[in-house]
């Protein structure tokens, strides 16, 4: 691939990926992620792989109705992006994640001295999140959690020059680190006459 249709690709992959999740009301398209674009380089055709969290059943529903939505996202790219043609939209189910769940599963499996099993699981494959349990040695601050974004205004110090009748080595003043905004010279704006 060139590096335009690499370009291409990724633009695809964001906007696509935004219509889904803000104007796509279907309610059979669930956890839905599309995690790649390939277009031909004429740039008639675009196959677009996505993951789908769920069972088996859900995901051949959620692969349906984004077929079906295609015409419409189609529709809303030629609206959001500057090319001269919109590549027709064929999905694709990307099961990555499952076979690369599969093979941490068969490589636990071998590392505790069992036969791996031969199918894989029915069902969902993905690993279900749990909660971590505390364990002796963990650091005893957490960490702040990432909803709450750290103060990005820091207070320092800085001396001015002293003024006459002023004793010392200058008056200090607390100010907010910001950049003071000057003009195109670096320095206040003249004024016209």
């Amino acid at each position: 691939m060139t590096a335009r249709t690499d370009r291409i690709d990724e633009l695809l992959r964001q906007e696509i990926g935004s219509i889904l999740t803000r104007e796509v009301k279907d309610p059979r398209v669930g956890f839905a992620t599309v995690t790649r674009v390939e277009t031909t380089p004429d740039l008639a055709h675009a196959r677009i792989w996505i993951s789908v969290i769920g069972q088996q059943g859900e995901r051949k529903q959620t692969i349906a109705a984004l077929e079906r939505a295609m015409p419409f996202v189609r529709h809303e790219l030629g609206a959001r992006l500057r090319l001269r043609r919109i590549p027709n939209l064929h999905v694709h189910l990307d099961d990555t994640l499952e076979r690369g769940t599969r093979i941490l599963h068969l490589l636990d499996e071998l590392e505790a001295g069992r036969t791996p099993e031969d199918e894989p699981p029915d069902g969902e494959t993905l690993p279900t999140p749990i909660v971590r349990m505390r364990h002796e040695g963990d650091l005893t601050d957490e960490p702040p959690p990432a909803a709450e974004p750290p103060s990005t205004t820091r207070v320092r110090s800085r001396r001015r020059p002293a003024l006459p009748g002023q004793t010392g080595s200058g008056a200090t003043r607390s100010t907010p680190t910001s950049k003071p905004r000057s003009g195109a010279h670096g320095g206040a704006r003249k004024q016209k006459r």
